[in-house]
């Protein structure tokens, strides 16, 4: 198995963006890294099995059937890592219950990252840019809230790294800096 990076963020982070401008660009440089979202593969799934209609639909339902569905995507895209891959995903997923988590034991035990990134801005950013995104339908956060769980992904992404041996980076992405974000990640990736 190849190398194994996970990206995560609170949505509307700016990660997915980030990671497809810096894979482009270090696919030009000769470094081949391929991206999975971990939540398309779990949408698929969850698609075929007829639980869920859209994308947002996963985080409502029953705890035990996104454990499965969890579950199941790893091992997918474990499969997948032929060459160097960035799987995004969340840490965290804010549910009416609580946080879940992103990457339990079983979900790490199958993927085995190396490295796990941690993509934020500021909550205000984020709150802006969630309003500007009209293919989503999202629960409303405020700026607390948005704070909150950015908190709880850097604490459950080092308590992922402890289990793992993976390491973490905080990677700042503000509004008006993505080029610098772009060229920070890919520096990074080059040292994987």
């Amino acid at each position: 198995m190849s190398k194994i990076v996970v990206l995560t963020g609170v949505p509307a982070s700016g990660g997915t963006t980030v990671t497809r401008k810096a894979i482009a660009q270090l696919e030009t440089q000769g470094n081949p890294f391929k991206m999975v979202t971990y939540s398309d593969v779990m949408l698929d799934e969850a698609l075929q099995r007829g639980w869920v209609q859209i994308r947002d639909d996963i985080r409502r339902l029953d705890p035990q059937k996104q454990r499965d569905l969890q579950q199941t995507a790893a091992r997918t895209i474990a499969d997948m890592a032929t060459t160097p891959l960035v799987v995004d995903t969340h840490a965290t997923v804010r549910t009416p219950k609580g946080y879940l988590p992103g990457l339990p034991t079983w979900v790490l035990n199958e993927l085995k990252p190396d490295l796990i990134l941690v993509v934020e801005a500021k909550p205000g950013e984020i709150i802006r840019r969630r309003g500007a995104d009209k293919s989503r339908k999202r629960d409303v956060q405020d700026e607390q809230g948005i704070q909150e769980h950015q908190e709880v992904n850097k604490a459950i992404c080092m308590a992922y790294a402890a289990y793992t041996g993976a390491t973490v980076k905080i990677l700042q992405n503000p509004d008006g800096k993505l080029d610098e974000a772009v060229q920070e990640l890919m520096l990074t990736l080059q040292a994987c």
